[in-house]
Order: structure tokens, then C-alpha cells, then sequence
């Protein structure tokens, strides 16, 4: 009997030997360790990261960390404790590994065995308002955040933990979290979604970390383990072959953290999954497109639900990047967004840029921003969005052009939908999202109620809306079920850029479609050149709104101001939160108006032919709690079946506050004229300082090889392919 236990107690040393070489490993190993120390009296980033870290853990060591019963909603004590409280311990078990210093595993321990006591006793959070509650946070989301970076601070101290310790943390403080979101929360455990990304990592790292493989596997094939659901599909199924994210850049942001996290962890664990390489180095792709998708001060494109302010400086985008870094190799876009970040994670890619950053010269102030036209949909067949740029530096222009898909539970009612940037300022602008995350008094800092009624509606963008509804009558559900269709596009040319998509399913009977050119004349004038073709059977009323930004400037036309008394523009479909501000009657005219915006000076050129209706309104209507922010559009009503707005958008002059100087304020656009419009073709001419350019365009046959001819007693051109420019009667 004493010689079995003393062979037990053996064996029991050899495995615990084993276990403590195997960690950590979940987020970095011994060598990344190596690395990272040997690095930080090198590379001033590395160092001033290192310090910043410590110096934010430093402040607790030794104390007593609360972890409170949980009770407030986002932005409330408990929250932002449990919030912090999860980095602490991160960042304390990263720490550990770094310096050796005990201290640092004492605090994570003494915090996870508070949660040992507590997550036990957890019901669904009081604050819970959706499907998905959380036990520690008012949604599961944030219970997932706290999972994976939980998960990861228990790896970086495992091998100071007594086996009785271990086993007071992971069934105390992990399996009840990891069994509510697998079994209380199996369908939403098991959803193809950004908030089930978080999940999976987190019950797939907590895996890692505790030798859990039943936990991993669910993590990496779904609840019940057949692959339907799970990290694999999530990687399968939520990004297009190109790395397009269907609910947009800002939520692929968020998104990229688990992602990366999760797929460094496998990597170091599992290298035979190869996951980083996994189709097609699907997550390489994702992350660089999430940044072409960004304007030139590191914003994301408002495309679906955005919070505007977020940029790529953000934790998640300085955590993917640096793992990136070391996954994929040295890239240069990434090494400037990495500098202005200005830290950088202590893991061996976060040492290995704080290098580069040390030792580059001459690295570029601006991330190599391009044209890019993304796929949507797991094939790539389900539309897309195309960013056209020209020019460079700070006198770059990007305009969006977005024909996706629904976008799932985030996306927007915007088919066909424009955003113009210049010289890093919003020109033509989407509302984005209606939500004051993080603060308290804002509705708990979840979603606003107007962020459906008003800021996802059609309305609040800039693209055609019918008999003031908004497409698909605004039910995602059945928006889901459709998405618009690029018909041709021509980027090759940097003087001219050009992308027609349709969308036939948003309104019963009705066909849009639009054609966006971003042109650089010989002059080196930009122009936007926006033809909207809306065909129908029947007559209806058609608005087409631009969202500007800036200060009204001019028109050319008269127009009455409602300066006594105000109305608002309709009574539904977010038309009840528009202020009428003025209006005017156009016929038969180039209707402009120009906006100030920084110092530039734009102006759109509208032809009217036939009768219009000019309405400027202001958001602000049937809004007490002053939920929506106060911004102006200019929409042009019409009322017919088959119409083409053409619409001119230049940019021009130049306006000086500091000496008071302004330059070149008025339009150099004098005339417009529609030549033809039919099935076929669409032909538009613009006198432009004297000079005409023409633009032809098939609206049906879209062969690069196809010949095309128009003659009329306006025109009469020949040419090859899609469409065609002139300029003074030339290509250029």
C-alpha cells in the first residue's frame, strides 16, 4: 500500500511537471516570453508599453479587488469593475510571466477566487434586455469578454496555482459561465455571429487553459460538436473570400479580437490546424480590409451600426495587429497604423513592430490606402461595397459606395448608398448608429430606441427613399432575404473610377439602379458624377437625400426658410425626427448648393427637368431626451415612374479663416444635360468650366468587348466596353 502511493505521488509530480511546462501557452509561450523581455530595455515602445502596463497593475497589487454582485446596466459601477477587473488580471498574469514577480500571480488568484464564490450564485443579470442575457453583465456578450480574458490570465499564472486552487477556480468561476453560455445560451452559443465569436473563444481559451478539450472542441465545432456551428464556422461563414465582413468594418473590429486571440491560441497549441492559413488566410484578409475601410484619421467607415469615434487605435485593432504581425510577417501598412497606435501588446509581435518602429526609417504617416471593392456573402455573390479613391496623402478622396447585402441585426435600410470623404473630413455622411455606449444615463449605453426608428432607416443616408418608407418597409428579416448586385465596374484608370450596382427587391415594382463615377479631370478638378435610374409601374414619390456636413453656404435657386414655425417632414419611417426647415419649387433647371466644409467648398448639381420639390431639413423632431444628434440634408422630391437624378458633386476652392481668404467659392458647373435615358443606355453631358464631359454608360450589356453606338440629334458616339468618358471631346 505505501509503495502504490508512493509510485501515485510519482506520478502525480511527473504530471504535474508536464502541466506546468505546457503553460502558459494561450497567449504567449516561454520563447514569446523571451522575446518580449529581452526587448523592453531596447525598444522605447516596448518600453513605454511595458510601463504603462505595470504602472495601471502596480496600483493594485496588494490591495483588495472588488468584485461586486453585479447590478448596474453599461457604464454603471458594477459593469465597468468587472470590465476592469478582467484586464487587471490579464494584464497582472502578463506581468507575472515578465518579471517573475509573485505579487503579480497573487492578485489574479485572489480576484479568480472571488469569482470562484460568486459566479456560482449568479442569476440572469437585473439590467438584461434582450434573448441573450449575462450573468456578470446586463448581455452574455460581455460575460464572453470576461471569459477570454479570464481565461487568459488563469493560463499566465496556472503553473503558481496549488492543484486545490486550480480546481476552486475552474469549477468555481469558469464551468458556471461556460455552461450558461453552452446550455442556457446554446442557440445563441451556436449563432453565426460576432457576439458567438466572443463566446467560442472565450469557452475555447478557458479550455486551453484548464486542459479542458471537451471545452475546445466545442469551441472549434459548436455546442454539440458537429461543426455546424463553432470558431471554424464563424471563420467559414462570417466574412466573404476577400475578408469583407457583412455587418461592416466597425463590427469586424470588434470581431478581429476574438478571432486573432482565440487563432493564437490554437496556433500554439494545435499548429497542425494551420488556422491562421485557414481558408486562404481568411483573418490576414479581414484585418487588412478592415483598414482600407477606414478614413484618413483611423475611423471606420459608418457602413451598418457604427459608433463614429471609434478608430483602428482602438485595444482590439492594436491586439490583432501585433499577433498579426507575427502570424503573417513585417507589413508596412500595419507598422503605421502600429505607430500611431502608439503601444503595443507585451507578446512577441507586439516586441517585434516596437523594433521595426525603432529601427525603420522614413515609415509612411498614412496607411496605404487604395481603391477597394469588397465581395459580400460567404461566396462573394451577394453584392458588395466599393471604395473609390483618388489622390493621396492628406488631399485623399474616398467615396463609398455600399450595395451589400441586410448586414444581419446590425445592418442598415441603405441599398445603394453613398458616403463622400475629403481631405480626412466627412462630406457626405451616414448617421451611423444611435447609441452613447458606455454611459449610463444614455438608456444604460445599450442601443437607442431611435437607432431603429431613425438611424438605420432610409432616410438617414444618402440613397433613393419611395412613398417615404423605408426599403423592405424596414424589417430585416425580410431584408435578409435580398441583396443588391454589381453590374460592372471599371477601377484600373485612376482618373476614372466607375461601379453600377441594382437593387431590385427593396420596394414591390420598383428597379433601382445607380452609377457612381469619381472622375479626376485633366484640370485636376475632382468631381463625383451620380446617376440614379429608378424605374417603376406605377407613380410614387421619390426622395433622394444627401446628408451633408458643413455650413450652408449658397444656392442658386429661391427658397423659403421656416424661420417662425417649424413641421416635421412625415410622421413615420424616420421622417417624424425630420424638421422642415425650408423648401423650394424647381423646373426645369441645374438646381446647386454649396457647403463649407473645413476649408473646402462643395457643391451639388442637381438636374431638375420637369417639376421638383428642394426640402433642407434638420434632425431634432419628436426628440425629448435629445437622443439624436442635430445634423441638415438637402433631399430632392420628385413624383413620377421612371426618373434619372443626375446629380454632380465638386469639390472646389479653398477658404482661409485664419487670414481671411477665400478662393474659387463658386461652382464651375453651368449646365447639364440628360441625352439619353432609356433601357439601354444612359447619356449625360456636364459644361464644366466652359469645357463638356461626357458620360455613356450601358445599362445592360456589360461586355469589355461589346461595341455601343447612340445617335440623336444630341449625340453621336461610338465606343467599346461598359461605358465611356470624354473630356473636350477626348479620353483622358
Amino acid at each position: 500500500m505505501k509503495q502504490m502511493r508512493i509510485i501515485l505521488s510519482i506520478l502525480f509530480l511527473l504530471t504535474f511537471a508536464v502541466s506546468q511546462a505546457q503553460h502558459p501557452i494561450a497567449f504567449f509561450n516561454n520563447a514569446d516570453i523571451v522575446a518580449v523581455k529581452s526587448g523592453i530595455n531596447k525598444y522605447p515602445l516596448l518600453t513605454q508599453s511595458f510601463n504603462s502596463v505595470k504602472a495601471e497593475v502596480d496600483a493594485y497589487l496588494g490591495k483588495s479587488v472588488d468584485v461586486p454582485f453585479p447590478k448596474d446596466p453599461a457604464g454603471g459601477y458594477t459593469h465597468d469593475r468587472h470590465k476592469n477587473n478582467y484586464m487587471l488580471m490579464f494584464n497582472s498574469g502578463v506581468l507575472y510571466n515578465i518579471t517573475g514577480k509573485v505579487a503579480y500571480a497573487t492578485l489574479v488568484k485572489e480576484m479568480l477566487l472571488k469569482y470562484a464564490v460568486l459566479n456560482p450564485t449568479l442569476k440572469n443579470h437585473p439590467q438584461a434586455t434582450s434573448a441573450s442575457p449575462g450573468h456578470l453583465f446586463w448581455q452574455a456578450l460581455n460575460d464572453a469578454n470576461w471569459m477570454v480574458y479570464s481565461g487568459l490570465a488563469y493560463d499566465l499564472i496556472y503553473n503558481s496555482l496549488t492543484p486545490t486552487e486550480r480546481t476552486t477556480i475552474e469549477d468555481g468561476a469558469f464551468k458556471p459561465e461556460v455552461d450558461f453560455v453552452t446550455k442556457d445560451l446554446k442557440t445563441w452559443f451556436d449563432l453565426l455571429h460576432n457576439h458567438a465569436v466572443w463566446a467560442c473563444a472565450g469557452v475555447g481559451i478557458i479550455g486551453i487553459a484548464t486542459n479542458n478539450n471537451d471545452y475546445v472542441e466545442m469551441a472549434l465545432k459548436g455546442s454539440d460538436k458537429n461543426g455546424k456551428s463553432g470558431f471554424i464556422a464563424q471563420m467559414n461563414h462570417l466574412f466573404s473570400p476577400d475578408g469583407y465582413y457583412t455587418e461592416g468594418p466597425y463590427y469586424v473590429r470588434y470581431a478581429i479580437l476574438p478571432y486573432i486571440l482565440f487563432a493564437n491560441a490554437l496556433n500554439n497549441t494545435q499548429p497542425g490546424l494551420q488556422i491562421f492559413k485557414h481558408r486562404n488566410n481568411i483573418l490576414q484578409k479581414a484585418l487588412l480590409t478592415c483598414l482600407q475601410q477606414t478614413n484618413l484619421d483611423g475611423t471606420f467607415f459608418p457602413l451598418n451600426d457604427d459608433i463614429k469615434d471609434k478608430n483602428y487605435t482602438t485595444n482590439e485593432l492594436v491586439t490583432a495587429i501585433d499577433i498579426a504581425w507575427k502570424a503573417y510577417g513585417p507589413n508596412e501598412g500595419l507598422l503605421t497604423v502600429a505607430k500611431k497606435q502608439n503601444r503595443v501588446i507585451l507578446h512577441r509581435g507586439g516586441a517585434d513592430i516596437a523594433a521595426a518602429i525603432a529601427t525603420r526609417k522614413n515609415i509612411p504617416n498614412y496607411f496605404p490606402y487604395k481603391t477597394i471593392e469588397s465581395t459580400d456573402g460567404i461566396n462573394g455573390d451577394e453584392g458588395g461595397v466599393s471604395v473609390l479613391r483618388v489622390g493621396k496623402n492628406d488631399d485623399l478622396t474616398s467615396m463609398v459606395f455600399k450595395y451589400t447585402a441586410q448586414g444581419m441585426g446590425h445592418g442598415h435600410f441603405d441599398k445603394l448608398n453613398i458616403n463622400l470623404f475629403d481631405k480626412g473630413n466627412e462630406i457626405l455622411q451616414d448617421y451611423g448608429s444611435a447609441r452613447f455606449i458606455g454611459i449610463e444615463q444614455k438608456y444604460g449605453g445599450r442601443y437607442l430606441p431611435e437607432n431603429t426608428s431613425y438611424a438605420s432607416q432610409t432616410i438617414a443616408h444618402n440613397t433613393l427613399v419611395v412613398d417615404e418608407e423605408s426599403h423592405f418597409k424596414g424589417d430585416s428579416k425580410l431584408g435578409e432575404a435580398y441583396h443588391s448586385e454589381k453590374l460592372f465596374s471599371s477601377i484600373n484608370n485612376p482618373n476614372i473610377q466607375y461601379t453600377l450596382a441594382a437593387e431590385n427587391n427593396a420596394y414591390p415594382g420598383v428597379a433601382m439602379k445607380r452609377g457612381i463615377y469619381v472622375i479626376v479631370l485633366p484640370n485636376a478638378k475632382k468631381i463625383v458624377v451620380d446617376l440614379f435610374n429608378v424605374n417603376a409601374s406605377a407613380t410614387h414619390q421619390y426622395d433622394l437625400p444627401f446628408q451633408y456636413k458643413g455650413q450652408f453656404i449658397s444656392t442658386n435657386y429661391k427658397y423659403t426658410a421656416n424661420t417662425k414655425k417649424q413641421e416635421t417632414l412625415g410622421t413615420k419611417a424616420g421622417y417624424q425626427f425630420l424638421w422642415k426647415v425650408a423648401s423650394a419649387q424647381v423646373k426645369d433647371t441645374v438646381a446647386q448648393f454649396t457647403f463649407l466644409n473645413k476649408q473646402s467648398y462643395y457643391t451639388v448639381s442637381s438636374l431638375i427637368k420637369g417639376d421638383a420639390t428642394i426640402l433642407f431639413t434638420n434632425t431634432g423632431a419628436n426628440d425629448p431626451n435629445f437622443n439624436i444628434r442635430t445634423e441638415p440634408s438637402m433631399i430632392i422630391r420628385k413624383s413620377g415612374s421612371n426618373e434619372c437624378f443626375v446629380n454632380v458633386v465638386e469639390i472646389h476652392g479653398n477658404y482661409d479663416p485664419v487670414n481671411e481668404f477665400s478662393s474659387n467659392s463658386y461652382s464651375s458647373v453651368s449646365a447639364i444635360n440628360l441625352l439619353e435615358n432609356n433601357q439601354d443606355y444612359t447619356a449625360v453631358a456636364i459644361t464644366i468650366a466652359g469645357k463638356k464631359l461626357q458620360l455613356i454608360q450601358s445599362n445592360k450589356d456589360f461586355s469589355t468587348t461589346a461595341t455601343h453606338q447612340i445617335k440623336n440629334n444630341q449625340i453621336n458616339i461610338k465606343w467599346v466596353g461598359p461605358y465611356t468618358v470624354l473630356y473636350d471631346g477626348k479620353s483622358f
